[in-house]
């Protein structure tokens, strides 16, 4: 496969129209015309990653935080990241990035750390609005099943844990045939009316093309009547964080030991705990300190996340128990996450490496 296959794929999985307006998913450097040797999975791209990918033959690297993240003025050579870029180029290696979009897969960072901890019945902590859309299109009667199957099909339909989602109306259609056309039904130059069913699914907004592939497919019309709306409503298959259950209620005391030993880390910066017990958790792999009060408003005794600020803390006490876990600790985990997505994609592709990343905070 080409790399280019291939991250069209994980697109399809990961769309990059997910990620945020400051961000820069998807290929770093590289030519995605290369076939696929081996992949190497890190947080971060360094030299010791590229000298790994290097070793192990490995000619693609996905990354979790982008290379190029600020914009480039120049390439020096001389300093740290423009040797990197000149070890990639010599070597052909292509590096493909997925940050914000893969922190808001359903399966992704957030989803990653919530399993780590041990959450049930893990939900999106804030999901995302507008990105959904609805179609409306007019249909025959005799065709309407196999049409609506068809959008079911391409991804149209989906609200929350409920699929083959559609609003059905009968109604009568009208039109006339021009010159040079070859209508479906009816004659031309003469109107015609058709006993129609008027269709309505949503879908989420990157699946767009193949549901009107699908739509084009399989309606028998040589012109299809269509509309596209698109929806303020929130999208529960993408969003930031997530919240849980823990299997048992639990202390403060005895919880902070438990996140200590799930995630390999012997200290944690939190406030007071003022619940007795704990039961529900929120997390948010890497910097999530704008989601404090949405973990509140979802019932979370704890806020799990990284990267706080002192006034953080004070804006929590006698709320939720916040703890900072860490930005690498609480990311980590998504490499064997992000690498399950694509072995997906690759069942039996053997040379997937997970690099053994440093931790850039030091604690002593």
């Amino acid at each position: 496969m080409k790399c280019k296959e291939l991250f069209k794929l994980i697109e399809e999985k990961i769309p990059l129209s997910w990620q945020e307006n400051y961000d820069n998913c998807g290929l770093q450097i590289g030519n995605p015309d290369d076939e696929i040797r081996g992949i190497v999975y890190t947080l971060d791209i360094t030299p010791e990653v590229i000298n790994k990918a290097v070793s192990e033959r490995c000619n693609v690297v996905i990354s979790h935080h982008p290379f190029i993240f600020h914009v480039l003025k120049n390439i020096n050579l001389a300093n740290p990241n423009g040797k990197i870029i000149e070890k990639c180029i010599r070597e052909k290696i292509t590096v493909y990035s997925a940050h914000t979009n893969f922190d808001k897969h359903p399966a992704g960072v957030s989803a990653a750390l919530a399993n780590a901890i041990g959450l049930e019945n893990p939900e999106i902590l804030s999901p995302e609005n507008g990105m959904l859309k609805k179609l409306v299109t007019y249909c025959p009667e005799a065709q309407a099943e196999s049409v609506r199957n068809a959008l079911f099909s391409a991804g149209a339909g989906h609200i929350g844990n409920y699929d083959s989602c559609s609003f059905n109306a009968p109604g009568r259609g009208s039109f006339r045939a021009g010159e040079n056309t070859n209508p479906f039904v009816g004659e031309i130059g003469k109107i015609h009316f058709e006993p129609e069913i008027r269709i309505e699914t949503v879908f989420p907004a990157y699946k767009q093309s193949a549901v009107l592939s699908a739509l084009f497919a399989f309606h028998p019309y040589e012109e299809v009547a269509f509309d596209i709306y698109s929806l303020d409503n929130q999208y529960s298959g993408c969003g930031l964080g997530i919240v849980g259950n823990l299997h048992q209620s639990m202390s403060a005391e005895s919880f902070s030991s438990l996140l200590k030993t799930k995630l390999g880390i012997q200290t944690i910066r939190c406030n007071t705990c003022v619940a007795a017990e704990i039961t529900r958790v929120a997390v948010c792999g890497g910097s999530g300190s704008s989601l404090m009060s949405r973990a509140i408003q979802a019932g979370a005794q704890a806020y799990i996340t990284a990267d706080l600020k002192y006034h953080d803390f004070q804006a929590a006490e006698g709320r939720i128990f916040l703890v900072d876990a860490g930005h690498f600790e609480t990311e980590i985990f998504a490499l064997s996450a992000l690498k399950s997505l694509v072995s997906e994609i690759l069942p039996n592709f053997a040379p997937q490496i997970i690099s053994p990343d440093s931790n850039w905070v030091n604690t002593v």
